[in-house]
C-alpha cells in the first residue's frame, strides 16, 4: 500500500496502475462505512485508491474543523488488509496553493437540504471532489449512500462536467440499533448515543406509514417530527425532508421515487440520515 502526500505522486502512480481504478474520497476517522466503499472498489476495480483528506473548505465558520477526529495511523492500519494500492493524504496547502482561487458550484440540487443549512458547504465538497477526479483520474468513485444529498450533487457534478468518472453509491451501514455509522458519532456521550438511535426509527416510521398506504407527504413529514419531538434529548431539528429522490424536490404526495431525509442535533452533535421509500 503506497501513502503519498503530493499530486505528482498520484499521477505517476496512476500512470502505471491497471485499470480500472476505483477511488474512495473520505476525511479520515474511518469506520465500517468506509471500509465497505473500500471493499466494493476492491472487488469492482483492479486498482482502489483512497483520499484521506479533512477539507476546510466544506466547513462553516462555526462549524467542527478543528475538532474533526483525526487518526491517520489508524485509518491506515485499518486500510492496509484491505488491499488498497494507493492512499492520498495530502496537507491543506497541496490542495489549496497558494493563490488558489477557484470555486466550483453545483446548481438546483445543492441550494437546498444541506445547502440551505450550511452555505457554501456543498461548494467547498463540489471543488475538492472536482480536484480530486483531476488528479486521480478514476475510472469509478465511490460513496455512501447516508450522505444522500452529497450523492446527487456528485452525480451532477460528474454529469455536468463530463468527467468521465461513474459514481458508485453504496448503501448505508448501520449500528445493530439502526444509527448510520459516521465518523461524527464518537462525539456523543453515552446517553446521546442511545438517543441517536431515534433517527433510525423516525425513518422507519416514515417508511411504515407508506406501506401501510399513506401518500400524502406532509403527514410523513409531521409523523417523523413527532418521533423525533419524543425524545428529550433531541435539542434540535434542522430539517426532515419527503422529497423526490432525483431532484430533492419537496412532495406533496408521494407519487414517484422518494427519500426521506433529516438533520437532527443531539447534544452537540449534528447528525443527518435518510431512507428510500420502497415500493415506489
Amino acid at each position: 500500500m503506497l501513502v503519498v502526500g503530493r499530486v505528482a505522486q498520484v499521477r505517476e502512480f496512476v500512470a502505471k496502475t491497471p485499470r480500472p481504478l476505483g477511488l474512495v474520497p473520505t476525511m479520515g476517522a474511518l469506520h465500517q462505512g468506509h471500509l465497505a466503499l473500500v471493499g466494493a472498489a476492491r472487488r469492482q476495480c483492479a486498482s482502489v485508491a483512497v483520499s484521506i483528506f479533512v477539507n476546510p473548505t466544506q466547513f462553516g465558520p462555526n462549524e467542527d474543523l478543528t475538532a474533526y477526529p483525526r487518526d491517520m495511523q489508524r485509518d491506515l492500519d485499518l486500510l492496509a488488509p484491505l488491499g488498497v494500492d494507493l492512499v492520498f493524504v495530502p496537507l491543506v496547502e497541496e490542495i489549496y496553493p497558494e493563490g488558489f482561487d477557484t470555486r466550483v458550484e453545483v446548481g438546483q440540487v445543492a441550494r437546498r437540504l444541506e445547502g440551505g443549512q450550511r452555505p457554501g458547504h456543498f461548494r467547498g465538497v463540489a471543488t475538492v471532489v472536482t480536484k480530486l477526479f483531476n488528479i486521480v483520474r478514476p475510472d469509478m468513485a465511490y460513496f455512501g449512500e447516508k450522505d444522500a444529498q452529497q450523492v446527487r450533487v456528485v452525480k451532477r457534478l460528474a454529469r455536468d462536467l463530463d468527467t468521465g468518472v461513474e459514481i458508485v453509491v453504496v448503501p448505508t451501514v448501520r449500528e445493530a440499533d439502526g444509527l448510520a455509522m459516521s465518523s461524527r458519532n464518537m462525539y456523543l456521550s453515552p446517553a446521546e448515543r442511545s438517543a441517536a438511535s431515534v433517527l433510525y426509527r423516525a425513518l422507519c416510521t416514515a417508511q411504515r406509514l407508506y406501506r401501510e398506504g399513506e401518500r400524502d407527504a406532509g403527514r410523513i413529514r409531521q409523523a417523523v417530527e413527532r418521533v423525533l419531538g419524543a425524545e428529550p434529548l433531541v435539542v434540535a431539528v434542522d430539517y426532515v425532508s419527503v422529497a423526490d429522490s432525483e431532484t430533492l424536490d419537496e412532495l406533496e404526495r408521494v407519487d414517484r421515487p422518494t427519500v426521506v431525509s433529516l438533520a437532527v442535533r443531539i447534544g452537540r452533535t449534528r447528525l443527518i440520515d435518510n431512507i428510500a421509500l420502497s415500493g415506489v
